[in-house]
């Protein structure tokens, strides 16, 4: 069997995770070929944003080496723990003192310059990862099995120069057949290949987006035609709801391609939003597993799942998202919706939900809080068309899925109904012909609330 792993998160937090981890990897790889992916340890990407970021608004570069130092004292106590043979310890030792070396050099040219542009952000952000898969290939070794660290370029994933949100290229399943299928077929290495990051084709550094290593998993799958693919998270498997919001959500057994996207799409926090593009052509099922619980089978993720009672399947939520609100009357409305969606996809905005009235000009638009600047500045001058642009950032999504809603009668109204008894308001809907989900806005302050409301109509805790 070829198993592509993934893991990242708290998995990784420190050495005797990444030990834990690796004795995972060591009792599948006896009898299947592995590939496997890393994220950053626990913390550390957002710690290298936020150092960046300071080194823009600081000139004194005094906090550059604390934040190396402190690095460094987290990342070689891991080898500590998880390395237990001394020659590869060195090794390691030696590869991440060039890595800490080339860390500092460039923060402190961001310091220099004050500006940090996307380009050496995704440089600075690639340090996590590419700090960790040394450390968790060096622990494969001394355990007794063969591997090497790779980064995601070496691997062959090739991207645009999208900085921030790079798309692979086409060409990189090609690229990672041709490099990693002699290592597992006829070496038999363990590849411990650096999630989240790729690069162009002239070899600059990318990375794919937050939660991007689940993409990375899945692309190499696709590329080596793997069986399944093994996404390691700290759950049982994908829940109807947030444990956090709801306490007695249950894990879900078993579920498909779409209504998985559609929860990642809408905040679920399953998986990157894109990685099941690669695998749904080949039809490679991606398990979610319990780091921490491996003998559970989890969820599995799959083409199709069998017939379920369960009309709405699993809820999800999110809370950092805006509303921007583009009105007028006697316009031709299809002109300005182009001009509209042209703009936000100019000026990279990522768009979450839309809606529209089209007995006049007003079309509803759900984007990310942290795009919202970028949406209004790529609209403003739409004003002069006397096209008003208003928005509202107090709002949270709520978006109900399951395939079993798709042709059942009814479901709409049942939501609704039990938001409004609980005297919770919507202020914008939007469901799909599909009718694989329906999902709504309501105030930010509510959004939990209604959550807890629809899991216990549709009684998905039994």
């Amino acid at each position: 069997m070829r198993i592509v792993m993934k893991f990242g998160g708290t998995s990784v937090r420190d050495g005797s995770n990444i030990l834990h981890c690796a004795k995972l990897v060591k009792r599948y790889s006896n009898d299947n070929e592995v590939v496997v992916v890393v994220s950053a340890m626990a913390g550390v990407t957002d710690s290298l944003l936020n150092v960046a970021e300071k080194c823009c608004e600081e000139r004194s570069h005094g906090h550059i080496k604390l934040f190396i130092a402190d690095m460094m004292k987290r990342h070689y106590e891991a080898v500590e723990i998880a390395v237990r043979n001394e020659e590869m310890k060195s090794k390691v030792y030696s590869t991440l003192s060039s890595l800490f070396d080339e860390l500092e050099k460039v923060l402190l040219g961001i310091s220099y310059l004050g500006e940090l542009t996307n380009r050496s952000r995704d440089y600075i952000l690639s340090f996590g990862e590419r700090l960790l898969a040394p450390i968790f290939s060096a622990c494969l070794i001394s355990l007794g099995v063969n591997s090497l660290a790779l980064t995601g370029g070496d691997a062959g994933i090739v991207t645009d120069r999208n900085f921030g949100r790079a798309k692979p290229l086409p060409k990189s399943y090609n690229l990672i057949r041709s490099r990693i299928e002699p290592l597992i077929k006829i070496n038999r290495v363990v590849p411990v290949v650096t999630g989240f990051i790729g690069s162009t084709e002239d070899g600059i550094i990318t990375t794919l987006g937050r939660g991007g290593s689940d993409l990375t998993a899945t692309l190499i799958a696709s590329a080596i035609d793997a069986d399944e693919v093994w996404l390691w998270k700290e759950v049982d498997g994908i829940m109807t709801a947030d444990p956090k919001i709801v306490p007695n959500a249950r894990v879900i057994p078993e579920i498909s391609y779409q209504e998985a996207m559609e929860l990642s799409h809408f905040g679920a926090k399953i998986l990157h939003p894109k990685a099941l593009e690669p695998v749904m052509r080949k039809k490679i099922p991606v398990r979610i597993k319990n780091t921490f619980n491996p003998d559970v089978e989890g969820t599995v993720i799959c083409e199709s799942t069998k017939s379920s009672e369960d009309i709405v399947k699993a809820l999800s939520l999110i809370e950092k998202v805006a509303i921007v609100n583009v009105s007028g009357a006697g316009f031709d409305f299809a002109e300005i919706m182009a001009k509209v969606f042209r703009r936000l996809a100019n000026a990279k905005v990522n768009v979450i939900m839309v809606a529209q009235s089209s007995s006049e000009l007003n079309l509803s638009i759900v984007v990310e809080k942290s795009d919202l600047p970028k949406a209004l500045d790529a609209l403003e001058d739409l004003d002069e068309d006397n096209v008003k642009i208003d928005r509202r950032d107090d709002v949270a999504v709520v978006s109900a899925v399951g395939a079993g809603m798709a042709g059942t009668p009814g479901v709409a109204g049942r939501i609704f109904s039990a938001l409004g008894r609980e005297g919770i308001n919507v202020v914008m809907i939007s469901q799909s012909c599909s009718e694989f989900n329906v999902s709504f806005a309501v105030k930010r302050e509510e959004g939990k609330r209604a959550v807890r409301v629809i899991h216990e109509e549709f009684k998905l805790s039994k």
